[in-house]
C-alpha cells in the first residue's frame, strides 16, 4: 500500500519544443516506472504549434494553431490535462507539485530544489550559458504560476550529475581565467545518466557504488559518461552540449582552429559560425539528407555513399568515446545504450561494439537485432555487460520532486 501519492506535472522545454507529462507516484519498488496519466508535447515551426496529447486511457488530440504566442499555446497543452477528452483529472487543483528539467545550473546550482524568488533569480543569472533553452524552462515556471497559483516549483538540473567530475576532466587547458568566469566542462543529460545508473546496478542486483559504467545517451543529442562509484567522473559534452560526439545536426568536437580560419578566410562570425555548427552539421550536414538516424540507415541500403561516411563517422566517434571513458575508469563492468538511437538501432549499437572485443565484450547478436528495453544483450561469457534502458528522464524529475516532499515531511514528523 502506498504511504502517499502525489499528482506530479513534469515540464521538459526547449528552444524549439515543449513536452509535458502527469504523474501519479508516492512508495514503490525501484525500477517502477509507471505510465504517465497523460502526457502531452508541442512542436514549434516557423509561426506554427503542432501540439499532440494522450491520456493513460488512449484518449488523444492532435492539432495545429497559427499565430498564438509561445506562452498561450503552452496553457491550451496543459489544460488539456484536466479539460476535453484528454482530460487525466478533474481539476488542477490536484496537481500537488511542478518539476521542470533545467538544462543549465551553472557551478553552484547542483541538487533538485524548490524555486523560490532566489533560486529563480539564480537561474536567471547562468541563464547566459544556455540562453534559449534556460529562457524557455523559465517561462514554463511563470506559465505555471499563472495557471495553477503557488503550487510548489522543483528546478531539476541537467547538469547537476556532472559537477562533481574532477578538475582535470572539468577545467579546459587555455588560461585559467577562463576556469575563474566560469568555462568549464559542465557536461549534459546528466539526469538520464544518473537514473541509467541506478537502473543498470537493479538490472545487474549490483549497488551502484559498485560498478563502473559508461552509459551511451544517443538520440538527437548525444553524449557518453564514464561513472564509477555512484558519480560522474567525466562525460563528453562540455561548456556547451556542442562538445563531443557527432549528433543529428550538431558537430560535437572540432578542431578550434578550423573555426579561426573561417573567421580569417571567409569572414564568419560568431552567429554564423554558431549556426553551421549546431544546425548544419552532424549527420545532416555530412549526409545532406537528414538529421534522423532512421533516414540515414535507409540510405545506406540504397547505396548512398554519404550516408554510409556520415553513419561511419558517427560510429567511429561512438566507439572512441567508450574507449576513452573505459580508460578514464579503469576498466568497465558495462556499457549502457540508451535514448532515441541508442534504444533503437541495433545497427549503431553492434558498430559501436565491434571493436571492444578486447575489453572482453561480447554482443549477443540475437539480442541485439530485437532487444526488449532494460535487457543486456551481451553474451552469457561477456565479461563486459551491454545494457539497453529506455530514458526516463520525465519520471526521474517525477521522483526527484516526490524525494523532495517525501524527506520535507519525514523531517517535520521526527521534530514533532
Amino acid at each position: 500500500m502506498l504511504q502517499h501519492e502525489m499528482k506530479i506535472l513534469v515540464l521538459n522545454a526547449g528552444s524549439s519544443s515543449q513536452k509535458a507529462c502527469l504523474y501519479v507516484i508516492g512508495e514503490m519498488p525501484p525500477g517502477a516506472v509507471p505510465a504517465p496519466l497523460w502526457e502531452g508535447r508541442i512542436e514549434w515551426r516557423d509561426h506554427s504549434a503542432s501540439i499532440s496529447v494522450k491520456n493513460r486511457q488512449g484518449a488523444a488530440l492532435k492539432e495545429t494553431i497559427h499565430g498564438a504566442s509561445r506562452a498561450e499555446v503552452i496553457q491550451r497543452l496543459l489544460r488539456a490535462a484536466w479539460e476535453g477528452k484528454t482530460g487525466a483529472i478533474e481539476s488542477e487543483t490536484e496537481i500537488e507539485m511542478v518539476g521542470h528539467r533545467v538544462v543549465h545550473g551553472g557551478a553552484h546550482l547542483v541538487d533538485p530544489v524548490v524555486i523560490t524568488p532566489e533560486v529563480h533569480s539564480q537561474i536567471e543569472r547562468v541563464s547566459r550559458f544556455a540562453p534559449l533553452h534556460v529562457q524557455a524552462e523559465l517561462e514554463g515556471v511563470h506559465i505555471v504560476e499563472k495557471i495553477l497559483g503557488d503550487v510548489p516549483q522543483v528546478a531539476v538540473f541537467d547538469t547537476g550529475f556532472h559537477q562533481q567530475i574532477p578538475p582535470a576532466a572539468a577545467i579546459y587547458p587555455g588560461p585559467y581565467a577562463w576556469f575563474k568566469r566560469g568555462i568549464r566542462r559542465y557536461g549534459f543529460h546528466g539526469i538520464n545518466h544518473h537514473y541509467c545508473m541506478l537502473r543498470a546496478a537493479q538490472l545487474m542486483g549490483r549497488n551502484p557504488e559498485s560498478l563502473k559504467l559508461v552509459t551511451c545517451h544517443l538520440g538527437n543529442g548525444c553524449s557518453i559518461a564514464a561513472i564509477q562509484n555512484g558519480r560522474s567522473i567525466d562525460t563528453t559534452m562540455g561548456f556547451t552540449p556542442l562538445d563531443g560526439l557527432m549528433m543529428g545536426t550538431r558537430s560535437g568536437a572540432v578542431d578550434p582552429g578550423i573555426l579561426t580560419y573561417l573567421m580569417r578566410e571567409d569572414g564568419l562570425d560568431g552567429p554564423l559560425i554558431d549556426e553551421i555548427l549546431n544546425k548544419h552539421s552532424g549527420l545532416l550536414g555530412i549526409s545532406g539528407l537528414s538529421s534522423d538516424m532512421r533516414d540515414i540507415l535507409a540510405a545506406i541500403q540504397q547505396g548512398n555513399e554519404r550516408a554510409k561516411l556520415a553513419f561511419d563517422i558517427y560510429v567511429h566517434r561512438v566507439r572512441a568515446a567508450i574507449g576513452a571513458m573505459a580508460a578514464v575508469l579503469g576498466g568497465v563492468d558495462a556499457v549502457v545504450f540508451t535514448a532515441g538511437v541508442g534504444e533503437n538501432s541495433p545497427e549503431v549499437r553492434a558498430a559501436a561494439c565491434g571493436g571492444l572485443a578486447f575489453a572482453g565484450l561480447r554482443l549477443n547478436s540475437e539480442a541485439n537485432a530485437k532487444p526488449r528495453l532494460d535487457e543486456d544483450i551481451a553474451t552469457p561469457n561477456s565479461r563486459v555487460r551491454v545494457l539497453v534502458i529506455r530514458a526516463e528522464e520525465d519520471w526521474a524529475i517525477a521522483r526527484e520532486c516526490w524525494k523532495l516532499t517525501h524527506t520535507r515531511r519525514t523531517q517535520e514528523a521526527a521534530a514533532n
